[in-house]
């Protein structure tokens, strides 16, 4: 199952909304700016009916060096993770 490309996705958007490739590409650089500016301002940023990106503030830890097995801490830090929305999750079962 081959994964969907940007220049696929563009030229999906683009047949879809009979918009060109080039004003497409505009509005999903624009979206995107506007996730990451909403998100670092306001902690979430939602896309209706596919989910939303939370900031989330991760304590911190101890862990475990893979090479040696030394315990080492982990930096507590603020990280942005997705959750997915109900309707998506039902519309792919």
């Amino acid at each position: 199952m081959a994964k969907m490309t940007k220049s696929q996705m563009l030229a999906a958007l683009a047949e879809k909304t009979s918009m060109s490739k080039k004003d497409v590409m505009t509005l999903l650089d624009a979206m995107t700016t506007m996730a990451y500016h909403e998100v670092k301002a306001n902690g979430e940023f939602v896309i209706p009916g596919i989910g939303k990106l939370v900031k989330v503030h991760r304590k911190e830890r101890m862990g475990r060096n893979p090479a040696t097995g030394e315990s080492i801490k982990i930096p507590a830090k603020t990280v942005c993770k997705f959750r997915v929305a109900k309707a998506a999750k039902e519309a792919v079962m």
